[in-house]
């Protein structure tokens, strides 16, 4: 490991958000075999202090005091939970001290970042993963193998829906931060796309709308996107951040169909609807803890010097779609892609189980969809 001795990996988690507070620290309690939090940074004092205490933690600081932090607490990895414009930033600062990289989604707001902060931990010789939390989570690679048993015939479309009310004054809403509807909720259909045609897009096409009522400042409210897959196969999908929730995705194949209820969310249960020659099966999966399994993941390639699956290349991988999507929605016209290869894909060995938590009340830190 990069600074610790033990058999845990010591994580400070950088950036006390609503997701971080409500979802990622309390995970900790789930990650205890491999994983232990040792350090909170966050530019609000007020969020430290209380976090601090509730979690007791020693060491705490603000962005400005970033590698001494890491240094006092003896810091083997960051998970960091901070505006899209600032992963490749606070990722070189990390890899620089020897410190490996758990970064959330999107990997960052271009191609340049994205393919910046994979040199970096490669010159640094640290791990790089994307907080994927859904290559970990069941009903999804259940949906993955359903779809490589051959039940459904070839598949051949995907379509998605991921939908919500974001409050006004959310980072989503701005576009100085990496905001809006493709950055945030794009990486979702766009990844399970991907991973269920174990394939990668040629050409895409998107248009981007609403935004009306005064909510959101420079970024994308709602966008809705075809992409063109080798083999006659097609996805599309509709996100939105002002639009009643709604967290759904369907495959379709020759001979039979999967819906996946509530497919991209957490702190819910999931359901599987699969159709075959017109008969209908519905499974349900609990809910569970989507973060203790990243965790726990990360911790066991860093303990045993293995690349990540969800790794650089597969952040990579989904913001050049998101980019072509915008340059789309720009200029009215398809965008064709490079072909582009991902020797890993998520597969049901990833299976990390654990109970759900109950979620903290947060501190400064309001949900996205709160009024």
């Amino acid at each position: 490991m990069a600074q610790g001795t033990s058999r845990r990996v010591r994580y400070a988690v950088v950036g006390a958000g609503n997701l971080a507070q409500v979802a990622i620290l309390p995970a900790f309690q789930h990650a205890e075999e491999n994983s232990e939090l040792v350090a909170i940074i966050s530019s609000d004092k007020a969020k430290r202090v209380t976090l601090q205490e509730k979690y007791g933690v020693e060491h705490v600081g603000g962005y400005e005091n970033f590698e001494q932090v890491l240094r006092d607490s003896k810091a083997d990895a960051v998970y960091l939970v901070l505006p899209n414009t600032l992963h490749r930033a606070f990722t070189e600062r990390a890899a620089r001290i020897g410190v490996h990289v758990l970064c959330e989604k999107p990997m960052a707001t271009s191609v340049e970042d994205c393919e910046a902060m994979i040199r970096a931990t490669n010159e640094n010789d640290v791990k790089l993963m994307v907080a994927y939390r859904l290559h970990f989570e069941e009903a999804n690679l259940r949906a993955i193998e359903l779809m490589r048993s051959g039940r459904l015939g070839n598949p051949l479309v995907f379509t998605g829906m991921l939908t919500q009310q974001v409050r006004e004054g959310d980072i989503r809403t701005r576009v100085d931060v990496g905001g809006g509807a493709l950055l945030d909720e794009g990486p979702y259909p766009i990844n399970a796309a991907r991973y269920l045609f174990r394939d990668e897009p040629r050409e895409v096409f998107a248009f981007t709308g609403g935004g009306r009522d005064g909510r959101f400042h420079g970024v994308d409210a709602s966008a809705f996107a075809l992409m063109r897959f080798p083999n006659g196969r097609v996805a599309q999908f509709a996100i939105s951040h002002e639009a009643s929730a709604v967290s759904s995705y369907r495959l379709v194949g020759t001979e039979g169909d999967l819906l996946v209820k509530h497919g991209f969310g957490y702190g819910t249960d999931i359901q599987h609807e699969l159709t075959v020659g017109g008969e209908t099966e519905t499974r349900t999966f609990k809910n569970s803890d989507q973060f203790a399994p990243e965790l726990v993941y990360f911790s066991q390639c860093v303990l045993e010097d293995r690349d990540p699956e969800p790794n650089g290349i597969e952040g990579l991988a989904d913001v050049r779609i998101i980019v072509a999507l915008q340059e789309s929605a720009r200029t009215g016209k398809p965008v064709k892609l490079a072909p582009f290869e991902k020797p890993k894909r998520p597969t049901l060995e990833q299976l990390i189980v654990r109970p759900p938590v109950e979620p903290p009340e947060p501190v400064n830190a309001p949900a996205p969809a709160e009024g």
